[in-house]
């Protein structure tokens, strides 16, 4: 769940720096527009990977790889 969310957070960092530097959002482009009910729901997606990597901040990495391995 943690790459899947990274990489949801990864690809929604791109999509700004595209709205940053080239006024280009690739999302609304490919769906029609930002007010289009799949954009929505692909921004919406996006916001709640990155509020799960919030979580990813706080956690404490030696513990996650001890159990792991």
């Amino acid at each position: 769940m943690d790459k899947a969310c990274l990489t949801l957070v990864i690809i929604g960092a791109l999509n700004w720096l595209l709205v940053g530097i080239f006024q280009f959002d690739l999302v609304a482009a490919v769906f029609g527009s930002q007010s289009a009910i799949i954009s929505r729901v692909i921004y919406s997606v996006i916001g709640l990977a990155g509020a799960w990597c919030i979580g990813l901040l706080f956690r404490d990495w030696k513990q996650v790889s001890a159990a792991r391995g």
